[in-house]
């Protein structure tokens, strides 16, 4: 996980529901999935950092503290209480837990220890050390998980730690941290994969291990990873020890920056902190350092920073058949400084994962760090946020999310096709406006590979449709394009498609593809395509505007907080400031009183200045990708709060 008192770049406190959404207030996500939270005894700090159901229905948590504790009944049937019980504690900062033949499993800092209780009265009477690793006592060596393998051994994952002068970067002064280790019963190690810089997330999926990473120095955003043994992820540190006798990876330390600039420069005797440099003529991606390097692995899926989470945590298949809802099958990903959970769906295309994502369930009281399924379809979801930071309204805490029953108009997933995209829904969509070109925005855009903290999105281009098909029982749309662009997240949102019979977009209008490979396959011919845009279609009337002496003096009028919404959601302004409240940032009341033009604003924002505002811990990253006129709009809506 990520230091967000010194290493952070900006927080981000993304709204939930889009703009385009306020007008279909009906709409909402607490309307198909219910949040319940478990009520803690007084006393008891959760901070769960890891949790699994067990098979009698209770549920057991670690937390961050050291403690385990058995929670019986927590969906406090028949109104009753839910009853906590300790079941181990004295534990060093667990991040995970598993369960297996009446045993459970967690990774300490510094070990992966097994717990058992030998009576059955529910407290753990042996701590058993299954494998030990180094520690160098740094703050960020958190390790996570175990995950169970297919052939009953366990994965774990290790943070890296942070450098003494170069706190900005991430090393790995141990041997595996930045790693991946695979773990059998009776202790034996092997170095399964690297290239991890904080692998808070972890999960199987079809029997195949994937990660989520966090956004810092070599990754540009988080995303999940496929990690087949000797993969290699893409921060360095952990090449430290690739020449190992047991490493699976086939190349050093040396061999890479041979290839890639380190930026490790000095000024008046100290490091200088690589920061993202403004209008890069060839700035590198991880595509091309492939070329070089075939074990990197690039991301199956991108989540975007600041919009699908900041600190991604938790990977979980939802596999309760149907009593989850509509989404059987697809994957969850958890993210703490959000505190919410994404959804996403994979798919191999040329021998290679890559697939969607969307936006899914947010509002959780604290950071959302670890989930397990009980058996009747309810989502258990461990909180903790203390040195991280997130949204919501407590530190830690445990609750669980319940579908109601009630069928969201969704995008179910969405395929990658040879021209464009096959788009599924929940529900039937309303053929006009699906077949309607204006109801689709979309543009593409990659995320640098260097070693400066994150990445603004680059190379943005805009998707131009050439059409749409929607079949015939309304359940899909097939969306061609002209600008499919491989290694690139596609973004595209659908601001105008209506469900069939009601006057409802979806609850969550914006997709994110991975398009690692183009499928082969046929193309649609233009004559299958609808190509109608509405604003074609409307008469132009153009009338003379009445002129006024307010009118000539306000040449560009102040938006309106409707009105400028949706710029702040786009660029991810809201990630980390409200206007009344002090959040990550300060308010934009708080800086509207600064006293700032409006062209100083936009310099801000393209050039932060941290030292303008000490009291806040966590400077703000910045934000070139923001096109100017919506950052002098921005500027102008914040001044107009003095």
């Amino acid at each position: 996980m990520r230091d967000y008192m010194k290493n952070t770049r900006t927080l981000f406190f993304v709204a939930l529901i889009a703009v385009l959404q306020v007008s279909f207030a009906q709409n909402k996500e607490e309307d198909y999935y219910r949040i319940t939270t478990v009520p803690t005894p007084e006393g008891v700090k959760v901070e769960g950092g890891g949790v699994v159901t067990l098979p009698d229905g209770s549920v057991a948590v670690c937390t961050r503290r050291g403690d385990v504790w058995i929670i019986e009944n927590p969906t406090m049937e028949n109104g009753s209480k839910a009853v906590f019980k300790k079941f181990a504690q004295g534990l060093h900062e667990p991040l995970g837990l598993a369960y297996k033949n009446g045993a459970l499993y967690t990774a300490q800092r510094g070990e992966l220890t097994k717990l058992i209780d030998t009576d059955g009265d529910r407290v753990a009477d042996v701590y058993e050390t299954v494998y030990a690793w180094p520690l160098s006592t740094h703050y960020h060596e958190y390790s996570f998980g175990p995950v169970l393998t297919p052939d009953d051994a366990f994965f774990v994952t290790a943070n890296v730690a942070f450098g003494a002068q170069e706190w900005w970067r991430g090393e790995s002064r141990v041997p595996w941290r930045g790693w991946t280790m695979k773990i059998t019963e009776d202790g034996e190690m092997e170095p399964w994969a690297t290239g991890m810089r904080s692998p808070a997330g972890y999960g199987l999926i079809d029997g195949e291990l994937f990660y989520t990473d966090n956004q810092g120095d070599w990754q540009g955003s988080g995303a999940l990873w496929h990690v087949p043994k000797g993969a290699f992820t893409g921060h360095p540190a952990g090449l430290k020890w690739a020449e190992h006798e047991k490493s699976p990876i086939n190349f050093t330390e040396k061999d890479f920056y041979s290839k890639i600039d380190i930026r490790q420069v000095k000024k008046d005797g100290r490091y200088v902190k690589p920061e993202n440099i403004m209008d890069e003529v060839d700035p590198d991606f991880k595509y091309e350092i492939k070329e070089h390097f075939p074990q990197l692995q690039l991301p199956a899926v991108v989540l975007p920073h600041g919009i699908l989470g900041i600190s991604n945590s938790e990977v979980k298949e939802d596999n309760t058949h149907g009593k989850f809802g509509p989404f059987s099958g697809q994957i969850l990903v958890g993210d703490m400084g959000q505190s919410k959970i994404m959804r996403v769906v994979l798919e191999k295309v040329k021998g290679q994962y890559q697939g969607v994502a969307f936006d899914f369930r947010s509002g959780f009281q604290s950071g959302v760090m670890r989930f397990d399924f009980d058996s009747k379809g309810n989502l258990f979801v461990g909180e903790t946020n203390r040195g991280w930071g997130s949204a919501g309204t407590t530190n830690s805490g445990l609750q669980y999310l319940t579908w109601t029953g009630r069928m969201p108009f969704e995008m179910k997933t969405v395929k990658a096709m040879p021209d464009g995209f096959e788009i599924e829904f929940t529900k039937p969509v309303d053929k006009a406006s699906a077949e309607d070109l204006d109801s689709y925005t979309g543009k593409s855009y990659i995320y640098k590979y260097h070693p400066a903290y994150g990445s603004p999105q680059t190379n943005l281009k805009e998707i131009n449709l050439k059409g749409v098909k929607v079949s015939d029982d309304g359940l899909k749309v097939r969306v061609v394009t002209e600008d499919l662009r491989p290694y690139y997240v596609h973004e595209i949102t659908l601001h105008g498609v209506k469900a069939k019979g009601a006057d409802q977009i979806t609850l969550h209008p914006t997709f994110f593809y991975t398009l690692n490979n183009i499928p082969d396959g046929e193309m649609l011919s233009v004559s299958e395509l609808s190509t109608k845009r509405s604003s074609l279609l409307k008469k132009k009337v153009v009338k003379k505007p009445r002129v006024s002496k307010k009118t000539v003096a306000k040449k560009n009028p102040v938006l309106t907080d409707a009105q400028v919404q949706p710029l702040l959601t786009n660029n991810t302004c809201v990630a980390c400031h409200q206007k009344d409240k002090r959040v990550v940032g300060p308010s934009f009341k708080a800086i509207a009183k600064r006293g700032y033009t409006d062209e100083k604003i936009v310099e801000l924002i393209y050039n932060p200045q941290p030292k303008n505002w000490p009291e806040y811990a966590t400077p703000m990253a910045p934000m070139p990708q923001v096109p100017k006129d919506q950052a002098l709009k921005i500027a102008a809506w914040i001044n107009s709060l003095k």
